[in-house]
């Protein structure tokens, strides 16, 4: 199975102009990429969509809004 970079989940926020909460976030990544996919970031491998989305919030990767949080292209890393 292939391993999806993070990126692809901060774009598919930005995508979609929703607020997340961190359980909305998880389904929406079960939803888009499956219950099985495998992640990776620049500096993390091999985590579950839960974890994944634990790793973004604890690097910052989110912006807090008054009713959840979403991200932006300048929270993605191009290294």
């Amino acid at each position: 199975m292939n391993s999806i970079h993070g990126h692809e989940v901060l774009n598919m926020m930005m995508a979609s102009g929703e607020q997340y909460s961190l359980e909305s976030l998880e389904a929406a990544i079960h939803e888009r990429f499956g219950t099985q996919a495998r992640f990776h970031t620049c500096s993390a491998e091999n985590m579950s969509a839960g974890e994944l989305v634990a790793f973004l919030h604890k690097k910052g990767k989110f912006i807090p809004l008054e009713s959840g949080f979403t991200t932006a292209e300048s929270k993605i890393c191009r290294h």
